[in-house]
């Protein structure tokens, strides 16, 4: 059970990093560089997973994505597949309550890049998708790794949404910190409770450590110091 729990939870984490890389990236990427009407609206929108508490995110995840939601009763009629209290259900909780970590990161790291080395490279007939990724992209890299590994971490964490829009099962949605919650309302559970949190803890920590010893190393990479 231990392992299986580990496994899944890094699976989560995983995937919820892979799918959100991307789409983070280029989000920050546009509200970094680009001005366009309803803006502040929507890095709002985007933002909001940050402060609105993780069960009211899971709420509203049934709202569109469940068995009766707006989105997910055609789905299931169509295809008899319910998104909802899945693998599936855990990584969009875990991606939904991480994508806002990712974007702020990175979004920072792009608004750093000096403008005049992309205007530069735009003048000797780079496009921009070739300014991008040879100029944006690698000066920002330190800090898009951070974004992903902080979207890492948090969905290794992820307790609120999860619980509400994946439900608690175990060996397909029954992440670390749904196990620790669950083994802490048995108090014959206390060492498991206990290696469980000591094992979420150390995960964590060993992402975030290596997040920015990698960030440190490519930072002295690109500046010489």
């Amino acid at each position: 059970m231990l392992w299986t729990t580990i496994l899944l939870s890094l699976e989560v984490a995983f995937a919820a990093t892979l799918f959100a890389f991307v789409p983070a990236v280029l989000t920050s990427f546009l509200l970094a560089r680009k001005s366009f009407p309803g803006k502040p609206l929507v890095e709002s929108i985007l933002l909001a997973p940050m402060v609105v508490p993780p069960v009211v995110t899971g709420y509203l995840l049934l709202v569109l994505l469940g068995r009766n939601g707006v989105f997910g009763k055609p789905l299931y009629e169509l295809t008899g597949f319910s998104l909802a209290f899945t693998f599936q259900a855990a990584v969009i909780a875990s991606l939904i309550v991480s994508f806002p970590l990712f974007v702020r990161s990175a979004k920072l790291a792009i608004e750093l890049v000096d403008r005049r080395l992309e205007l530069a490279a735009s003048t000797l007939g780079a496009g921009p998708v070739r300014v991008f990724l040879t100029i944006t992209a690698p000066l920002a890299l330190p800090g898009i790794v951070t974004g992903a590994v902080l979207t890492f971490a948090r969905s290794l964490g992820e307790f609120g949404a999860t619980i509400t829009f994946a439900g608690s099962i175990e060996g397909e949605t029954r992440t670390l910190s749904l196990a620790i919650f669950s083994a802490m309302q048995d108090p014959s559970k206390e060492s498991e409770t206990l290696w469980l949190a000591a094992i979420s803890l150390t995960i964590s920590l060993a992402a975030i450590f290596l997040s920015e010893l990698l960030a440190s190393r490519l930072r002295k990479r690109m500046t010489g110091f």
